[in-house]
């Protein structure tokens, strides 16, 4: 007899906050796992805080206003905004618990043992205090400005996650003595950390703000410091934008920008020992409850603890370094196009070189037979690489189009900056469709060859971005293929021109018909499965959200599909639960490397299909963006994602992470008569062994990927 199906949305679905931060714990979990190098595991502690900065900018700011407002929905699992408030606040403070109890307990000490030393100023001995009485007169004391608080100084304003110090000071007045508050903001171009001494046991360091309580009587000359407590505030840094009534999106943008930094208070941190009252008049005057407050032990600002982490120093402590190498099919080829032609290439960033994306832009730029250039840009992170082939392309006499997503969260400022120069440098540059954001990643090349004209894409499921290249994995292609050619085209038509979507050959575009073609995949499968035919589904993603490709996959797992779902981030779909999802895993793996490509596989009765792209299984990608997703055409390249990243994802046992039916996650542990396998180590492998390979004629290596085992 058939088990009976869950029938309340929270039965069916996780909160998709609530699995965010557990994916974030994850990321925690890196930080206090102490087989990954010390310095990499301050990089996770610094980045645990910085995705929770985020997570309060965005995602409890919109809580906040819901609640304010009075909003009466639900969520899909069922809870209202307050509910959801309270639980997201319970899980945070735990998060933050253990965050803080890694540092204390785990690195703090790890790194002293490693001569890498953050200690008081007490601690100091005489040469180090006069370094840093030095460093103090010279540097910092002509750029603080203590800002007393009362009647005749209004509270100031305090910008999103700046580091300020509280200050109480005792004061003779009117033959009485009186206690007076004053706030000190200190300097965010001042190093967070302040090296006071180097020499062959290693080097120590002080924090700012400890530094500037040693100098809080100069500062406020002729009181008494009764107490010092820093604290930081952070604020709702949406954009919000009427794009129907916007005349200029640019100006807009930049407009908007502006407020972010003064956007309304969501969160105050505050540092152990904080007296109540303190807390108390922050709290008011930031217009801010207890469920607002954090107090937190150890470095309030940890993401600036990553300049620990910068440049050579201590490089036993963090990963090994990796170059990635040059594509197989590019080694040795002057001309890019020519290699394009002959066959569709995929590349595989981190693992393989980004510099292939990059030459084949330059080479675009100053081909004499080149015509035209387009392309999109959500976060280039200002690569003169990428922008300057732009440039160049104008300096040659091509038609260059850039379609830039300005609203490209918590990168609008460096996007505007690059959408002017690009406009001062002759770039058309366009913003969009009004009420879209660009996620697609596309470069079409319109070349003059010898035999017509032909045009060269270059499709991704990453942005166009040399720095993140080295750090996010992504999976590109590059093409030559008429059809894929034609829909670029039109796609372009679509978000430069006045027109309508008129299908695809190749492609899949979102708004348009992502959401109802993954849809039909998923369902294919289920009928498949039905009728006795091979049926298997395998999406790789970065979260999954929308709840009718949920249930989707729910009925293809009742009907006997074998589901693998990969996701790194958000996933709302309850794997493993009887009579709804037997047949699905959940696995996120957490790495050296960001997971960040989207691939997707459908058996298909034996004649498999893989499409890759931008969007993740979310309705914001779905219907809130231009999003492209696209086959891979050639059998080879099919093979290679899916033995070669999804399968091997799939076998990894060291970072992966398996989703259970009651939301937590557990890694898969290793027994004794099996191996071990980590997925990123194992494609590192195989980029440099393929690299020592001698290539063939073709540009092509016989190496396949070898996974490498070790015992546990």
């Amino acid at each position: 007899m058939a088990s009976k199906q869950p029938q309340t949305s929270q039965q069916r679905y996780f909160n998709r906050e609530l699995s965010w931060l557990e994916f974030n714990q994850r990321v925690l979990n890196e930080a206090m796992d102490p087989s990954v190098p010390l310095l990499e595991r301050v990089k996770f502690f610094a980045i645990t805080s910085s995705n929770l900065d985020e997570f309060f900018e965005v995602r409890v700011a919109g809580m906040k206003q819901q609640i304010e407002s009075g909003t009466a929905g639900r969520t899909a699992d069922g809870m209202t905004a307050a509910e959801q408030f309270r639980a997201v606040t319970r899980r945070v403070r735990k998060l933050v618990d253990d965050q803080y109890r890694c540092w204390r307990e785990q690195l703090a000490p790890a790194l002293a043992a490693h001569g890498l030393r953050i200690v008081r100023v007490g601690e100091l001995d005489a040469a180090s205090l006069e370094g840093l009485d030095r460093f103090y007169r010279e540097q910092v004391r002509p750029v603080l400005t203590p800002l007393a608080l009362d009647p005749t100084h209004p509270f100031p304003l305090l910008l999103n996650k700046s580091l300020n110090m509280i200050v109480q000071v005792e004061l003779a007045q009117d033959g009485k003595k009186r206690k007076r508050l004053a706030i000190v903001k200190l300097p965010a171009n001042l190093p967070p950390l302040v090296e006071v001494s180097r020499n062959e046991g290693g080097r120590t360091f002080v924090l700012l703000g400890d530094l500037l309580r040693r100098y809080l009587d100069d500062l406020f000359a002729g009181t008494r410091v009764l107490g010092s407590w820093l604290f930081s505030v952070t604020r709702n840094s949406e954009l919000y934008l009427d794009r129907d009534d916007t005349d200029n999106l640019l100006q807009s943008v930049e407009q908007e920008l502006q407020k972010r930094r003064k956007g309304a208070a969501v969160r105050l941190i505050v540092e152990k020992g904080c007296p109540a009252e303190v807390q108390e008049l922050l709290l008011n005057r930031l217009t801010l409850g207890d469920d607002d407050l954090y107090i937190v032990d150890g470095p309030l600002n940890p993401v600036r603890l990553m300049t620990l982490c910068d440049g050579q120093n201590a490089p036993e402590l963090k990963d090994p370094p990796f170059i990635a190498p040059e594509h197989p099919a590019f080694g040795g080829h002057q001309d890019l196009f020519e290699v394009i032609r002959q066959r569709d290439v995929l590349v595989h960033h981190p693992y393989d070189s980004f510099s292939s994306v990059v030459q084949f832009l330059h080479q675009a730029a100053n081909d004499p037979r080149v015509l035209a250039i387009k392309m999109t840009l959500y976060r280039t992170g200002g690569d003169p690489a990428v922008v300057g082939a732009l440039m160049d392309a104008v300096n040659n006499g091509k038609q260059v189009t850039a379609v830039v997503e300005l609203k490209a969260r918590f990168d609008e400022a460096r996007n505007v900056q690059w959408a002017r120069r690009l406009e001062e440098a002759g770039v058309h540059v366009l913003y969009g469709i009004v009420g879209m954001k660009i996620h697609a990643k596309i470069t079409l090349v319109v070349r003059q060859d010898e035999d017509g004209i032909r045009r060269y894409l270059h499709l991704s499921t990453g942005n166009y971005n040399p720095t993140t290249a080295r750090i996010y994995t992504d999976v590109g292609l590059f093409t030559a293929h008429p059809d894929f050619g034609e829909d670029a085209t039109n796609l372009f038509n679509l978000l430069t021109g006045i027109c309508q979507f008129r299908g695809a050959r190749k492609f899949i575009v979102a708004p348009f018909e992502l959401h109802r073609r993954m849809l039909e995949l998923i369902h294919r499968e289920r009928d498949n499965a039905r009728a006795g035919l091979p049926a298997r589904i395998i999406a790789k993603m970065n979260a999954l959200v929308d709840t009718e490709i949920i249930e989707a996959l729910y009925e293809a797992s009742q009907a006997g599909v074998r589901i693998d779902l990969i996701v790194r981030g958000i996933c709302c779909l309850r794997p493993g639960v009887a009579g709804l999802s037997e047949n699905i895993t959940v696995r996120s793996i957490v790495d050296r490397f960001l997971e960040h490509s989207r691939i997707f596989y459908f058996e298909n009765a034996c004649q498999p299909q893989i499409y890759i792209g931008s969007a993740d299984w979310m309705p914001r990608n779905f219907f809130g963006r231009i999003e492209l997703v696209f086959p891979i055409e050639d059998g080879r390249l099919r093979e290679r994602l899916r033995s070669e990243i999804l399968e091997l994802a799939l076998q990894d046992n060291v970072k992966a992470s398996l989703l259970q039916p009651d939301g937590s996650y557990r890694r898969p542990g290793i027994s004794p008569a099996t191996q071990s396998v980590r997925s990123q180590m194992a494609l590192i492998q195989r980029a440099l062994e393929q690299a020592a390979q001698p290539q063939s004629p073709g540009g092509k290596s016989a190496t396949r990927l070898k996974v490498r085992t070790k015992p546990d």
